[in-house]
């Protein structure tokens, strides 16, 4: 077991997290300067602050590292650069790898789209959004969203065309929607000149509803309707409606475009224990201590099961044979809708998983050698669920 002090300060520098060469603007999400620049994204892009609230103390019961069986082991393997482990709302296991620190905030990558997911919730809550509002009640102009609803775009179910199967192909729309919305320095001139600008440029190809395809854009207008019918700030409607709420001890980061466009999709920036923390707001059906955050029916959607969502989920490109019932909901990959098992994932092997069956959240985020290794991936989340698997023998050993 690795335990490592709160030690606050500048994030690592690039010696001390054994990068060499130079990062910059252009390159830092890309391997072996990610190791670096997922902990450095306030000095390498536009960011917005989201302000923490009032800390409190996670409890520890910290376990023995026998007890893990092969956890430890799947961290390195997996490239892991902060990992925490709540369980009965408590630290059991907490690692940092060389240089890196629990002050240290983490570019979570698309675990955003779960965060983002999760205050839309707490909108509609309020009455102030419904799930059934299309596109252009909030944007006219967008004419080819016509007849696509806000519950479209949070299942991934929306007709527009955006090709982000590749992520490793450099002229992919998902690799080049990082230029555009201000992750990286912009590197060529026919992109649109910012995110809401090829918001409006895009087409659909199929009607509204009736496929799953993950494509990061719709995420984004999700964003652009959250600052419409707010009237805020997306950092800033967050943080007074969510991340003050939860006991965070550090503000986040959110990276903004160069008109000031919020990167929901995946431009979110936190400390592995206060998305442990956001975890186990979820976790706990959206309570912290006595207050509700996002009420209890919104959060048991995500594990409502949808045959509907499975059947697209099975015969999409991104289907996984051991999780045959999986499905896409809510800005939530659900792994195992009967246990309450779900996950917000991201590029760079960046997780957050609940699981209800156990009383356990595991954050990990990570800077791995590709943009996307589904053998990584899999081994990550294999190693999850035998984490799960002893934890659950624990809890009954233990009454």
């Amino acid at each position: 077991m690795e335990h490592t002090p709160v030690v606050e300060g500048r994030p690592p520098s690039a010696s001390e997290l054994g990068v060499a060469g130079s990062v910059d603007g252009a390159n830092w999400i890309d391997p072996p300067f990610n190791r670096y620049g997922y902990l450095h994204v306030r000095d390498l892009t536009r960011t917005a602050t989201i302000a923490a609230g009032v800390p409190v103390a996670l409890p520890e019961h910290l376990i023995d590292g026998a007890e893990l069986g092969d956890f430890v082991d799947v961290l390195h393997a997996t490239y892991t650069d902060a990992c925490v482990v709540l369980h009965r709302g408590a630290i059991v296991f907490e690692h940092y790898d060389v240089g890196v620190r629990p002050s240290d905030r983490h570019l979570l990558m698309s675990v955003s789209k779960s965060l983002t997911a999760t205050l839309v919730g707490q909108l509609v809550d309020e009455g102030v959004l419904r799930v059934d509002q299309q596109v252009t009640e909030f944007l006219p102009e967008l004419t080819e969203w016509r007849g696509c609803t806000l519950q479209h775009l949070l299942d991934m179910r929306a007709g527009i065309r955006f090709d982000e199967f590749d992520m490793d192909d450099m002229n992919s729309a998902g690799v080049l929607l990082e230029q555009v919305s201000g992750y990286t320095t912009r590197r060529r001139d026919d992109i649109p000149a910012h995110t809401a600008a090829w918001i409006r440029e895009l087409r659909a190809v199929t009607p509204h509803g009736v496929r799953y395809e993950y494509r990061s854009i719709l995420t984004a207008v999700v964003g652009w309707i959250v600052e419409l019918v707010t009237g805020e700030r997306f950092a800033d409607v967050f943080s007074r409606r969510v991340w003050s709420r939860i006991g965070a001890e550090h503000d986040a980061d959110l990276i903004i475009d160069v008109e000031g466009f919020p990167v929901v999709e995946g431009g979110v920036c936190a400390t592995a224990r206060d998305l442990a923390r956001f975890g186990l707001m979820h976790l706990q059906r959206g309570r912290i201590g006595d207050e509700q955050i996002v009420s209890a029916g919104w959060v048991d959607r995500v594990v409502a099961r949808d045959q509907r969502l499975v059947d697209d989920f099975r015969v999409g490109y991104d289907a996984d044979p051991t999780h045959p019932d999986a499905y896409y909901h809510d800005g939530w990959w659900v792994f195992d809708a009967a246990a309450g098992r779900y996950s917000g994932l991201g590029l760079g092997d960046q997780r957050l998983m609940i699981d209800r069956s156990t009383d356990t959240v595991i954050v990990k985020l990570s800077s791995t050698p590709k943009r996307l290794d589904p053998l990584l991936g899999a081994h990550a989340q294999a190693g999850f669920e035998r984490l799960l698997d002893r934890l659950a023998r624990r809890a009954t050993s233990d009454g």
